[in-house]
């Protein structure tokens, strides 16, 4: 039985490049191509950009890397958020190499490059909500149904795609969440403590504390969630996400939880990871139900 298992395993897994394969071979010609966010002026600021941009010295250019599918029908599309611990983006493994995965099925993947804080959390926060209107107004013409922009994000990027789905405006509201091994709490005795400092600052009120603890600011608005993680995550307490999916649970909020028993943190999409192909396999089924 088990030999059986570890050769359909094999099979979706080959199966599934496939199909990546093919549809990468069918995309747009222009996909992927990137749009700077703020060409009329940045609405604020983290104090970096009077030294130019510059990705090696992390100080990031916002925009986002649009890849789109061939379909003769409106799709979903996930605004992918990286991760970094607000301090730098992983931009390849937990950002760009998602395009085809989400293009084989269908999926319009939106990689955002977003500003760190830097003292300033309205900066991500406005990249963010940035790249969401600018799916929302391009969506006719990029063939995304407007109705179906999600958000996914990991580690800190979870965090930040966590925000936008409990407290972005409703005309910018995702309608759904994906969060890979994410930061969600700001409370100092389980958050990252890294993240937690970057984003809020120092020695930050409680009031903010709490108010980006996002565990505690589900509401009847929140969107459905998928959670993954490792049993094993020594960087970011599992805790975070095993609170969330309580909450959300709690408050009647459709949410699915992965947690696989080894793999630490920070393995996005990379093949390295053990349990990858379950992980593809089991995204691939959640997203298939709505």
């Amino acid at each position: 039985m088990f030999c059986y298992y570890k050769s359909l395993t094999l099979f979706i897994t080959c199966l599934f490049y496939f199909s990546m394969l093919c549809g990468q071979a069918s995309s747009e010609k222009d996909s992927p191509f990137i749009i700077d966010l703020w060409e009329n002026g940045l609405p604020n600021t983290n104090g970096m950009e009077q030294n130019g941009y510059d990705d090696k010295k992390k100080n990031y250019k916002p925009s986002i890397r649009v890849y789109l599918p061939t379909s003769t029908k409106p799709t979903k599309a996930v605004i992918i958020c990286p991760g970094g611990g607000y301090s730098h983006l992983a931009m390849s493994h937990e950002g760009y190499n998602w395009g085809d995965y989400f293009n084989a099925q269908g999926i319009a993947a939106i990689v955002l490059k977003y500003r760190t804080p830097n003292g300033n959390l309205d900066v991500p926060v406005s990249d963010a909500l940035e790249a969401i209107r600018i799916a929302q107004e391009n969506a006719i013409e990029w063939n995304i149904d407007p109705d179906m922009i999600g958000i996914m994000g990991s580690s800190a990027g979870g965090h930040l795609a966590s925000t936008i789905a409990n407290h972005a405006p409703d005309d910018r509201r995702p309608a759904f969440q994906i969060l890979f091994y994410p930061v969600i709490s700001m409370d100092s005795l389980i958050t990252h403590s890294g993240s937690r400092k970057r984003f809020l600052g120092e020695n930050p009120p409680k009031e903010l504390e709490e108010k980006y603890s996002n565990e505690r600011q589900i509401n009847a608005k929140t969107p459905r969630a998928f959670i993954a993680l490792a049993d094993d995550d020594k960087v970011v307490k599992p805790i975070n996400a095993l609170n969330y999916h309580a909450a959300l649970q709690t408050s009647g909020v459709p949410s699915s939880l992965y947690r696989y028993p080894d793999g630490n943190h920070g393995w996005g999409i990379k093949l390295s990871f053990k349990h990858h192909a379950a992980m593809l396999i089991d995204l691939q089924s959640w997203l298939s139900t709505f």
